[in-house]
């Protein structure tokens, strides 16, 4: 088993065809085809099901991805130290929304501080697609709101955060000072799109208390969100420092809960199996002493 068989198996199981795979790597399929049989016997596990003209990924052939993505990576990281390339690092680094709207740029700012030389390439998008971006070795560190469900990431808490209900001024809610969740019972609410890490709290916390809610809109940013919560168009339940410079400027209110809290961990994540380069290790760190 060499690195080449890893990388033609992975070009297979991303273009889903071994014609494709070999025009992309500049190969003829028959060497497609007999990398990927060397590789099933090597293992002696079958790693496509063939139905056909279509391939189908095994179980197999999915635990190995993980291992080969990271071991095609670690190879091409090394020939980039030995070619000189670690003297201007990068870090891919990933937020879910809620982080990345409200402190992924201070963290960056400060690590760039010290570290001015390492290039930072952030993607921020919810907790789910950064979990799956992590396992394609798409990113080197993310910064979450939301629980990660793979085995195959490691979460280290590094700040606490707090959902809170958010309504426009006019809202005849704000004309209580607090609110039971009995309060909102079968009300209309504005959320974030499946896979977030807010939707998913708040979605947990109305199911264990028993209250139901429907759904008024289902948007995948904060900021759109607020705006509609503004014109008095729905409900919702935020980070309280999402909607603390609109709360100031009179624009959204918090009606704090008499009876429960949606408390969560902002968590940082990696892959298992990832190598901690040093400045990879700076970020941590800053990330830890935030704020």
């Amino acid at each position: 088993m060499t690195l080449r068989h890893l990388t033609i198996f992975l070009c297979v199981c991303d273009e889903g065809n071994m014609t494709v795979a070999g025009q992309k790597l500049h190969i003829a399929q028959p060497s497609v085809s007999q990398a990927i049989a060397e590789l099933e016997k090597y293992y002696n596990i079958r790693l496509f099901e063939r139905l056909g003209r279509k391939l189908f990924i095994t179980l197999a052939g999915q635990q190995l991805i993980t291992y080969a993505r990271h071991i095609v990576h670690l190879c091409r990281e090394t020939e980039e130290a030995m070619h000189g390339i670690h003297h201007n690092p990068m870090i891919r680094v990933g937020a879910s929304v809620t982080v990345g709207t409200c402190i992924l740029n201070d963290i960056i700012v400060e690590f760039r501080r010290q570290n001015p030389h390492v290039k930072m390439i952030a993607t921020v998008n919810n907790t789910k697609i950064i979990e799956g971006m992590l396992l394609l070795d798409e990113l080197d560190i993310g910064l979450v709101e939301g629980k990660i469900h793979s085995q195959g990431i490691l979460s280290q808490s590094f700040m606490e955060d707090e959902l809170v209900l958010v309504t426009g001024i006019f809202h005849p809610l704000t004309k209580k000072s607090r609110v039971k969740l009995a309060d909102i019972d079968h009300t209309e609410f504005i959320v974030r799109e499946e896979g977030s890490g807010t939707r998913e709290l708040f979605e947990s916390v109305m199911a264990s208390r028993g209250i139901s809610w429907r759904v008024a809109g289902v948007y995948n940013n904060a900021e759109t969100i607020k705006k509609f919560i503004s014109a008095g168009l729905g409900i919702s339940v935020m980070s309280r420092m999402a909607v603390e410079k609109e709360v100031q400027r009179n624009e959204l209110a918090i009606i704090e809960f008499d009876d429960v809290y949606f408390k969560r961990q902002f968590s940082i994540v990696r892959h298992k199996n990832k190598f901690i380069f040093p400045v990879l290790d700076d970020f941590i760190q800053v990330c830890i002493g935030y704020p």
